[in-house]
């Protein structure tokens, strides 16, 4: 829901950036794979450390810049079907960093008990959800049926999932992290239901 509705915000911020980049010749791929690396290595590294509130505060940095991609394709080649494809499949890999980076933080950073238990199977939910929420999407598409709808697109999971994260680090306690983790296990499993549903009553039946 967030994703949707935050397009218009980031064009107007990234606009007068995207003109820089065009200008010095960077690519919107360049700026796809950049923001993909600094995304993964940022999450594998400050995460399971424990520096939680750190790291996400440059993850929401570096993530938020990743958007100027789209901004500077339509500005300069218009938009590839190769630069969509890069684009979609590297966000899974930034995706199962983040997520994958919180449960590793459950496992071993947090004391064991019920909560810890809670977050980690929560957390594991929640890598699976993030990888199958795009899917759906995308194989819907395949048959010919735009699926673009659900409660939890990728802005929100994120921010749920890292959101509850640093409140914890901050003071909160855990049981926040993993209610944050629930609910994005949760809704992941309500927007694949919701696509599934949504393509079984829009599809082309002739469709292969």
């Amino acid at each position: 829901m967030l994703g949707n509705h935050g397009r218009s915000i980031t064009k107007a911020i990234f606009t007068p950036l995207a003109r820089v980049l065009a200008r010095v010749g960077v690519t919107p791929n360049m700026v796809t794979v950049a923001g993909t690396v600094a995304t993964v290595a940022i999450a594998v590294i400050c995460i399971p450390q424990g520096w939680i509130w750190q790291g996400g505060i440059v993850l929401a940095v570096v993530m938020f810049g990743d958007s100027v991609d789209g901004t500077l394709a339509r500005m300069t080649t218009g938009g590839t079907r190769f630069g969509a494809f890069l684009d979609s499949t590297l966000d899974r890999l930034g995706d199962g960093a983040v997520f994958g980076s919180l449960t590793a933080y459950a496992v071993f950073q947090m004391d064991d008990s019920f909560v810890r238990t809670w977050a980690i199977i929560s957390g594991i939910c929640s890598i699976v959800g993030a990888a199958a929420v795009p899917y759906a999407r995308a194989r819907a598409e395949s048959v010919g049926v735009v699926a673009k709808l659900g409660i939890a697109e990728r802005t929100d999971r994120l921010i749920i999932g890292m959101g509850t994260a640093i409140l914890m680090s901050l003071g909160l306690p855990e049981w926040v992290f993993a209610a944050g983790l629930t609910w994005v296990a949760f809704a992941s499993f309500v927007t694949v239901c919701q696509r599934i549903w949504f393509t079984a009553h829009n599809i082309d039946e002739g469709t292969p």
